[in-house]
């Protein structure tokens, strides 16, 4: 054990193909990131002695570990929606902080797009309804329906508009037109938002993320192992977690999300303010969740979400640019998100970002990141804070 907290570090991030994958199984796409992640690492494999997974396999993750030939010492199944990998991270990194593990590798891999092409699956209406769910499936309570009532519920307190909520899909898009890897890049405008079909109140298509296929893998080591690694570290600052709900009538005010807390969590023990952030990476599932998140992490006041996203200032060029790869609404979503938020997040931080790599005013590349997932229905958050 060691004498006092160890530093970690992200060493080691990766995309599997993403998109339109049709061949490929969800074990093939976590082995082909686990690979490209330790490739660019640079470490040895037999270094990795913890391992976190979720959403694939009847024992997650021993199943897809046995997969990648790993007997991790230290491992992770925490299942919390799309901020899955905000928490897994932030467990990940005390438990090598205390010297409970040394290299600890976080995987992900889906083939959601392509399951539903080949009718392997049809699209969940809702996440079952067993224990307080049977309260509200049987009204037809589907998942987007509560994040539209969220939504709504904002519009009437603060008089957020549709306008508003359709300008981070517009921004998100603009984003995506400079990452190659991004699944659509034809830019949108707000009236091309406005007048798609209606999916759920006040939710038109291009408000809601798109479906894709593709995984990605992220490797956290300790600091005594940074010096052999073939890029420069990506430091964890400081994390964050926080449950909020399940049942709709639990949750007390509709307009706040659970990044309020693990937000705050995050910058007290990074010892940085939002204002100190170059780039923030948010889960985007809808419109209304960067809006909303962004208000809760405290890069605007509450109920200020609306005029602050209509200026441009979520664009690379922006005043703070927000899901640079054009996040879940454009780029991609083949499930639960938050994995890839920290490895855009890295490779921003890196400078490896090519045609949507952002830039400071200097020309230097940003020097600290937020990344925030949310999971279910804002029933969950987790935030990280990175820097190199």
């Amino acid at each position: 054990m060691p004498s006092s907290p160890r530093k970690v570090a992200i060493v080691g991030i990766s995309l599997s193909d993403c998109g339109r994958v049709d061949g490929p199984t969800p074990y093939a796409l976590h082995a082909q990131a686990a690979r490209r992640a330790l490739a660019d690492s640079g470490l040895d494999r037999s270094l990795i002695d913890g391992f976190a997974s979720a959403g694939l396999g009847t024992l997650a993750p021993v199943e897809v570990a046995e997969y990648l030939g790993l007997r991790p010492t230290w491992t992770d199944s925490t299942s919390v929606g799309g901020a899955t990998w905000e928490v897994m991270a932030a467990h990940a990194a005390d438990a090598i902080a205390a010297g409970r593990a040394n290299a600890v590798l976080l995987v992900y891999g889906s083939t959601a797009r392509a399951d539903i092409k080949a009718r392997r699956r049809t699209s969940n209406l809702s996440f079952g309804a067993r224990g307080p769910l049977q309260f509200e499936v049987p009204y037809g309570h589907t998942l987007i329906a509560k994040y539209a009532m969220a939504a709504r519920r904002h519009m009437h307190e603060y008089g957020t508009t549709l306008e508003q909520l359709a300008e981070v899909a517009v921004q998100a898009r603009a984003n995506a037109s400079h990452n190659p890897d991004a699944m659509f890049r034809d830019p949108i405008t707000v009236d091309e938002v406005l007048g798609g079909p209606m999916i759920a109140d006040p939710f038109t298509k291009l408000h809601c993320c798109i479906r894709s296929d593709g995984g990605c893998a992220v490797l956290l080591a300790a600091e005594e192992y940074v010096a052999d690694t073939a890029k420069a570290p990506v430091w964890i600052l400081g994390t964050g977690e926080h449950v909020s709900h399940t049942t709709m009538s639990e949750w007390e005010d509709f307009t706040v999300s659970p990044a309020a807390v693990s937000g705050r969590l995050a910058f007290e023990r990074a010892g940085v303010r939002p204002g100190d952030i170059d780039i923030a990476e948010i889960y985007d599932a809808f419109t209304y969740m960067t809006l909303v998140t962004l208000e809760d992490l405290g890069f605007c006041p509450k109920g200020e979400g609306g005029p602050f996203v209509e200026k441009g200032r979520l664009r690379l060029d922006g005043e703070l640019p927000v899901n640079t790869d054009g996040g879940g609404l454009s780029a991609c979503h083949p499930g639960m998100r938050g994995l890839f938020l920290l490895v855009e997040a890295v490779r921003q931080l890196r400078g490896e970002a090519g045609g949507h790599q952002v830039r400071r005013a200097d020309g230097s590349v940003p020097e600290l990141a937020v990344a925030s997932g949310t999971g279910g229905w804002f029933c969950s958050a987790g935030t990280v804070v990175l820097g190199r």
